[in-house]
């Protein structure tokens, strides 16, 4: 497997030559040779957001992204599907339309997290027949987010962040009525429905993976197993923050049917010049979020411009 930096070296030589697409032609070059040595169609999804450094709703995983896999599932042969998963999240509506899709176009799909697939991510995840997880990798709570304009700009909040805060903010005012004025400032940016919406979507979440875990993972294997899966992944105080990270052994702990990446080490490598190669394009462009497959077909977002398909 070539190292980070002997990827870099790779792209730069392509540069060097005259090649403007050049990060395109890395990532393409190992998403091939992952898909030849499977035998199965394979795409990648990955954003920049571990970054920090993007706006939420470019990260985020949306109803745009239905275009997206359209795009890259244009022309794919096979009934079997390995999706490179690297994602902070975004909305369980969009990802319940991404799931039906892939759904209706795959009979088995194999989920690979070569870094991480948190909240809706780990959604998209459950609903895979098996999950691929390296030492590295994690997932995380199934909490939804909400991406809302603050006096501090987008932000991307946990519903059970802004439960909790109100929760908080009743019983600060309950025993002193004045600090109502401290609160106002903070709350008033939510607006009146906000705390409805939270519970609903929590409620949602849960109910998604749930069923997800039922239809494909644990297919007739019963339904107390995702049920338990889905009520531990969905419970704010098992991890009392939205980022906890949940590791390759606690996922198997929990019940989640998991392959460790590193029991093949032709797979595991082919993985993660993939991986390693879309990161780079991260790192030295604007590119916000990368939907491909292994012929080439792609959908890139990047900063300040719409989407560019190729």
């Amino acid at each position: 497997m070539p190292t980070w930096g002997q990827l870099l070296g790779e792209i730069r030589i392509l540069i060097q030559d005259g090649d403007q697409q050049a990060f395109d032609t890395i990532r393409n070059k190992y998403l091939y040779e992952l898909s030849a040595y499977t035998g199965r169609d394979t795409i990648i999804y990955a954003t920049r957001w571990t970054s920090g450094d993007a706006p939420p709703n470019l990260v985020s995983i949306t109803d745009e992204d239905i275009h997206a896999f359209m795009e890259a599932v244009s022309g794919l042969k096979c009934d079997s599907l390995d999706l490179i998963l690297h994602s902070g999240g975004g909305s369980a509506e969009a990802t319940e339309a991404i799931v039906s899709y892939l759904r209706q176009k795959f009979k088995h799909i194999r989920i690979i997290i070569p870094q991480a697939a948190m909240s809706a991510g780990t959604m998209l995840a459950c609903s895979s027949d098996i999950i691929i997880m390296g030492k590295q990798s994690s997932i995380g709570p199934i909490d939804p987010q909400f991406i809302l304009q603050t006096a501090v700009g987008v932000q991307a909040i946990p519903a059970h962040a802004i439960l909790e805060q109100f929760k908080k903010a009743q019983e600060d005012c309950s025993i002193n009525p004045k600090n109502l004025n401290s609160w106002l400032p903070m709350l008033s940016q939510y607006g009146p429905a906000l705390l409805v919406r939270c519970q609903d979507q929590i409620a949602f979440g849960k109910e998604l993976v749930g069923n997800w875990l039922k239809a494909y993972m644990f297919k007739g294997e019963g339904e107390e197993i995702p049920d338990l899966i889905a009520e531990y992944l969905s419970n704010h105080g098992n991890f009392k923050t939205h980022g906890k990270h949940i590791s390759l052994e606690k996922a198997i702990e929990i019940g989640l049917k998991i392959e460790k990446l590193e029991s093949n080490q032709n797979f595991q490598d082919k993985v993660l010049s993939a991986f390693h190669a879309t990161m780079h394009a991260f790192g030295s462009t604007n590119t916000a979020k990368i939907i491909a497959n292994q012929n080439g077909n792609c959908f890139l977002k990047q900063f300040n411009s719409g989407p560019i398909r190729k």
